[in-house]
């Protein structure tokens, strides 16, 4: 495989409001649609769709939505070898679109808690270039995920979402770590992520880091400088995943081989292209889509 995801498999239950509730208030939304997501399944099923040979390492349950997500997962080109059932029931997303395309998340784990540092040990990473992984799945797991990659000479990048306090052998051995400008905020404990204050974020371990910026595009930071790699103009739909749709593209870059910026220049393109589409996974372009 080229890139190893580990992460969460969710089943996004999606809805369209006018406008999101105030404390006590109800509103109107309209039918749910139910849809594959999850933040580590997005990120494969992303990196898959550009021709990346994918692995994905996760946890669903025994129901209706594990299927689902297999099912998604193996329709575009994931190895699901390394998928657990597990007799929790499957993550779930509670996603509410409003008219501008912007959205708002409430997850409840379910099988995703269920993944153990086990399920890592069990994993050929003979080949892997790139593991990718992100934080909807338990700490523990991620920073022994990322402590195997670096044993086995494998380039380990990491999606800060949600963020979290790591351990700074985990952090060191990051390139790049990845966050939006909101989690970059957080790591570093300012109000806003500007220019200057991501370079902070070198500070913090990674050899790289690169920063989302939504509509704007992203920023890349390295020992090198930095560089801002602007966003295509589009209409948005509906931006869930898109942020996994960015890491996805980024990790199947840099396992050909590109450069960090010019893995993080398609990456803002596969994202901007991801918003035009409604959903996560049903809105991911494949590389014909692209050219």
């Amino acid at each position: 495989m080229d890139v190893l995801v580990i992460g969460s498999a969710n089943a996004d239950l999606v809805m369209t409001v006018e406008r999101r509730p105030a404390a006590g208030e109800t509103v109107l939304g309209s039918d749910t649609v139910t849809l594959p997501g999850g933040k580590g399944a997005n990120t494969a099923v992303a990196a898959a769709r550009l021709g990346g040979r994918v692995a994905f390492l996760g946890a669903v349950g025994p129901d209706a939505h594990g299927d689902l997500l297999l099912e998604s997962l193996r329709a575009a080109g994931v190895d699901v070898t390394a998928v657990r059932r597990t007799d929790r029931p499957t993550g779930i997303a509670c996603i509410t679109v409003t008219p501008d395309g912007e959205n708002a998340i409430v997850v409840s784990p379910g099988a995703n808690h269920a993944l153990r540092t086990a399920d890592v040990d069990r994993v050929d990473l003979a080949g892997t270039r790139i593991l990718v992984a992100s934080l909807e799945v338990p700490v523990p797991v991620v920073e022994h995920a990322i402590a195997v990659a670096a044993a086995h000479g494998v380039r380990a990048m990491l999606n800060l979402s949600p963020v979290a306090r790591l351990a700074p052998a985990t952090l060191a051995a990051l390139d790049p770590l990845v966050v939006n400008e909101h989690e970059a905020a957080a790591l570093l404990g300012s109000v806003g992520a500007n220019a200057t204050e991501v370079r902070r974020l070198l500070d913090l371990g990674p050899v790289s880091a690169v920063v989302t910026l939504g509509a704007r595009g992203a920023v890349v930071v390295s020992p090198a400088g930095q560089r801002e790699i602007p966003a295509p103009r589009v209409d948005p739909v509906d931006t869930t995943g898109a942020g996994d749709a960015f890491t996805g593209a980024l990790a199947v870059a840099l396992a050909g081989g590109a450069e960090l910026a010019d893995a993080a220049e398609l990456a803002v393109r596969v994202a901007a292209f991801s918003v035009t589409r409604a959903g996560a996974q049903p809105s991911y372009p494949s590389a014909a889509e692209l050219s």
